[in-house]
């Protein structure tokens, strides 16, 4: 696989970031050339001790979904997570490494503007890496509100779509629910009926529902 490489690649291509713990492994992927927009995506994976990686299929559908909407894309396995160097660092390190890769996409695409989304775990991140950066559109999918400080996260300064199932088992909906309210007048919550935490039978919805509601916001 490529290491370091000096231009965002033109078709699927996996490759190494040299990060902070040492190597990240990193997937990109390029819309259809007839739809491609000036933007590229970042996205984060669930908490890896539990298995999460950039292949699950929620961040997979996210990615997906982006995509068509004829925007770049660039995963991440955080440290220690499949060919990541590195070990699990509860969100403090795993910052680091989605901060190495979006220097890696502002220095490859300067003039895109920057989106990004994360599921559960991952969506802490990217709510975190989104307090200091010019970040266009930021989606968190089942944000584990109740295990990390997200009451300590200001809001973006960006449109915020939230996506949570009502019948998260994982996640408290609840919690999630009384959250959002207290952003309001920045978050953009939409709850998926019947959906537990993995969208299993949901996920075409899930693809529909980020097209939908992100269209507007598309440089």
């Amino acid at each position: 696989m490529l290491m370091d490489p000096e231009q965002f690649p033109t078709d699927t291509t996996e490759f190494f970031l040299t990060g902070p713990a040492g190597r990240l492994e990193c997937l990109a992927d390029v819309p259809e050339a007839d739809l491609a927009r000036p933007a590229v995506a970042v996205l984060c994976h669930p908490h890896p001790l539990h298995g999460g990686t950039m292949r699950n299929k929620v961040v997979t559908i996210m990615e997906r979904s982006l995509r068509e909407l004829g925007l770049r894309t660039v995963r991440l396995n955080f440290r220690g997570t499949g060919e990541s160097e590195g070990e699990f660092d509860d969100g403090r390190g795993e910052l680091d490494d989605l901060m190495a890769v979006i220097d890696w996409v502002r220095k490859t695409c300067p003039d895109d503007d920057l989106w990004l989304g994360g599921f559960s775990f991952g969506a802490y991140v990217a709510l975190k890496a989104a307090q200091d950066l010019p970040v266009r559109q930021l989606i968190t999918i089942a944000p584990p509100v109740e295990r990390y400080g997200f009451d300590q996260l200001m809001p973006p300064n960006c449109p915020w779509l939230v996506v949570q199932g009502d019948e998260d088992e994982v996640v408290s909906p609840e919690a999630v629910f009384k959250w959002a309210d207290a952003h309001e007048d920045d978050a953009d919550l939409v709850v998926l009926e019947g959906t537990g935490h993995f969208f299993h039978r949901r996920l075409m919805d899930l693809r529909g529902l980020i097209k939908n509601h992100v269209q507007p916001n598309l440089p």
